[in-house]
């Protein structure tokens, strides 16, 4: 006898197979009462509706999901542990002027943490050191000589998005204290440092689990701040910086639920005013030129901060976005754009030899991973995140250095690879390795690669990712192009931000004739859509042709087509328009 939880339900307009190979999966009879219960209750259109009741909230609910307050979200920041300490810490080497330096991560969530802790210092007039490692000739994280050094001509060292785990290294600071703002994966041991904040720290509850490393910073900030109120002082607008927060949220993948929305949220509102003048030349030299969104954070301006320590000088990203001068912001972001240019130049080379690698090794393993010699260290995170894109699997990816191999992993919902590579150091198959459950970095000799890959691969088959392949694609509802309106558009937009954990809805229209259709750009998709009845819908699907789904649209011969992508408003010469990011199509 089958199980009902054993049976797949019917494919969303019957597409079982669709050009991209995805099943399409569309809301159930429950979503769907409940979606239409919603809509009675509060008027909002259907689809909205639709959206909000698959996220769970109900009618008493929507005005406040739709509208995230930090002042309701926001936690305790002593709920972490060792918060206090730290803040007490930080909170008294201001007021003696002591010399400070912020050790940071080389990526935009290390940057922005460093860029919340020298802005806040310098609006009190205090200056403080900021060191990032060196890729490539030193590696992620504190290391001993670098700490050594700073802990002679410092005071107070704060180690920010990285130190969780560097225990020798902390321990090289002799004679100088040194707080730990992190949130990768602890060990069972914690780092000789005066206080440690990490929600991912062993002995903590995970309730916080999903903050990056500056909200953590933003945190202990909250509560330096209120320290020095009970204090009687003043200290800096704490809501100013919630852009860096936001651009470290979501560039970092972090799931954008509870908080994190609000950070989010709040955050793009203050980087909308203009203000950062980093983040202003950012965005001028991408040419974004209408208000940011999660969209922008994720796939503009943090590629161009991280470029920076993928294949440039490690400080730029950090620089960038502490300035306060225009011109040195803009200069770094120019700079920033150029090696972002380049970056992507190495990582089309990389990705295109990583796959040929991974597709002779199969794709049907529990594990998708690829090692190749002198592969740049900077771009093999985002290899391994295409990888784990085009096979719904967890991927690592390996860049040889003579008998040294540093690689970088990438996971998928439900598979928590941080904890499975921390164990696999553990048992001695790596040099190093640890992370969060979406990503992660190691370290491995050269002859301990195919052993240390077939242990990572058995626990990741234990969490199950023996049993995927192709994900399915899922949707929110159908629409007619004519219901797919700016405001629409604007009501969907409330719902948001979207990003990990929280996506944009996806919509089928169905049984559409394809109009004008040409390729556009590089390897990308233009497309004109009808229902027939008069209501027309432009889409553009990107990286189109990498699959078949841009040569059958392209030789349509007037055949119909289901398609399912995303709205958007597009904004050209000060006209908008609805747009559909189109991801999949299939024959009607």
């Amino acid at each position: 006898m089958v199980a009902l939880q054993d049976i797949a339900p019917t494919a969303f307009l019957g597409v079982e197979t669709s050009l991209n190979g995805r099943r399409w999966v569309g809301p159930d009879a429950g979503a769907d009462r409940a979606a239409e219960a919603l809509g009675q209750a509060t008027a909002l259109p259907l689809a909205v509706c639709r959206l909000l009741a698959a996220r769970g909230i109900e009618a008493a609910g929507c005005e406040a999901y739709m509208a995230p307050a930090l002042r309701d979200l926001l936690p305790d920041p002593r709920s972490l542990k060792d918060m206090e300490t730290a803040a007490e810490r930080f909170v008294s080497a201001v007021a003696r002027k002591e010399r400070i330096a912020v050790f940071a991560d080389y990526d935009v969530d290390g940057g922005a943490s460093a860029a919340l802790l020298l802005v806040w210092l310098r609006e009190l007039g205090l200056e403080a050191t900021l060191y990032i490692p060196d890729r490539i000739d030193e590696g992620y994280g504190p290391n001993a000589p670098a700490m050594a050094e700073l802990a002679r001509a410092h005071d107070l060292i704060l180690c920010v998005d990285c130190g969780t785990l560097s225990h020798d290294a902390l321990a090289a600071a002799q004679g100088t204290d040194v707080v730990v703002l992190d949130h990768h994966l602890g060990g069972e041991t914690l780092p000789p440092a005066l206080a440690v904040v990490n929600p991912n720290r062993q002995d903590e509850g995970g309730e916080l689990g999903h903050l990056c490393a500056a909200a953590v910073v933003f945190l202990m900030l909250v509560e330096a701040t209120r320290q020095r109120r009970v204090a009687g002082l003043k200290s800096p607008d704490l809501l100013g910086l919630l852009d860096l927060v936001a651009l470290a949220t979501v560039a970092d993948v972090a799931p954008l639920t509870g908080v994190n929305r609000a950070f989010v949220r709040q955050g793009l509102a203050v980087m909308g005013q203009r203000r950062r003048p980093g983040l202003v030349a950012l965005a001028d030299v991408a040419r974004l030129d209408e208000a940011p969104t999660s969209y922008h954070l994720g796939y503009v301006l943090g590629p161009r901060v991280n470029a920076g320590g993928r294949i440039g000088a490690a400080d730029l990203g950090a620089r960038l976005l502490s300035t306060a001068d225009p011109h040195e912001a803009a200069a770094l972001a120019e700079r920033l754009d150029a090696l972002n240019t380049e970056r992507r130049e190495i990582e089309a080379a990389v990705r295109d030899a990583a796959l040929a690698q991974a597709e002779e090794r199969g794709l049907d393993a529990p594990l998708v991973w690829a090692a190749g010699e002198g592969w740049h260290p900077g771009v093999v995170g985002i290899v391994a995140a295409r990888l784990k894109e085009a096979t719904n699997r967890p991927a690592v990816v390996i860049g040889l250095d003579g008998e040294i191999g540093k690689g970088s992993a990438r996971s998928v919902a439900g598979v928590d690879l941080g904890a499975a590579i921390q164990r696999v150091a553990a048992e001695g198959l790596l040099l190093k390795g640890g992370g969060h459950k979406m990503a992660a970095g190691l370290t491995v000799e050269r002859d301990r690669i195919e052993p240390a890959m077939e242990r990572l691969s058995e626990l990741l088959a234990r969490q199950g990712a023996v049993r995927m392949g192709p994900a399915d694609l899922r949707l929110d509802g159908m629409l007619m192009p004519g219901a797919a309106t700016i405001d629409l558009c604007e009501a969907l937009e409330r719902c948001g931000p979207f990003g990990q954990g929280a996506p944009a809805p996806r919509f089928a229209f169905a049984d559409m004739a394809i109009g004008q259709v040409r390729e556009v750009g590089s390897g990308h998709l233009k497309v004109a859509f009808h229902d027939g009845m008069g209501a027309r819908l432009e889409a553009i699907a990107f990286g189109a042709f990498e699959g078949p789904m841009g040569q059958r649209l392209m030789a349509h011969k007037g055949a119909r087509f289901h398609l399912a992508g995303r709205l958007e408003i597009n904004s050209w010469q000060g006209r908008r328009s609805v747009q559909v990011k189109l991801e999949d199509a299939a024959p009607a």
